[in-house]
């Protein structure tokens, strides 16, 4: 049971489900303070100001999501494979020495880093993607609800299929 909840927890589950729930909450919020500084002119206010709304708006969110990502999911890799330790142990009964014992001999760095890895790629998307549908949004507040939820559904897409690529590329052999 270690090895199927490391493998799973570092490779897989920890990435790709901090990234879809982090895209729900935060591709959302980029996109609708976005959007909304876009439908109210206020980024037509920065370029007039001679203020390049990419760096001013974007590259900061950009870092953000590169840098934190990773964290997060490293959180949620060691949640993980604690939550598979506290049922092993205290609901099926195994041997905690024995377990903690397994799943440090299954435990990789390269199982760790790839989950890193597609935790930055995944931050870079969710940024990207609530800032590219909130600068584009336009017509009220309907444009920007719609922004929202383009960038989303358009994040939850590309976390799905940017981790198929990424595990492709980490483990085929």
């Amino acid at each position: 049971i270690a090895n199927v909840v490391v493998l799973s927890i570092t490779r897989e589950l920890g990435p790709v489900l901090a990234g879809l729930m982090v895209a729900g909450r935060v591709s959302a919020a980029i996109a609708a303070e976005i959007g909304t500084m876009r439908v109210t002119e206020q980024i037509d206010a920065l370029t007039t100001l001679s203020t390049n709304p990419m760096k001013y708006l974007v590259a900061p969110r950009l870092i953000a999501g590169l840098l934190m990502f990773p964290l997060l999911v490293l959180v949620a890799d060691v949640i993980g494979v604690f939550g598979g330790y506290m049922v092993a142990v205290h609901k099926l009964g195994f041997n905690a020495a024995n377990y903690l014992q397994r799943t440090w001999d299954f435990l990789r760095a390269e199982d760790v880093n790839s989950g890193l890895v597609k935790a930055a790629v995944f931050g870079i998307i969710v940024t990207l993607m609530g800032c590219y549908h909130g600068y584009n949004s336009k017509g009220g507040a309907e444009g920007v609800g719609a922004a929202t939820t383009n960038a989303v559904v358009s994040s939850c897409i590309l976390i799905l299929s940017f981790d198929y690529v990424l595990t492709e590329m980490f483990f085929s052999k």
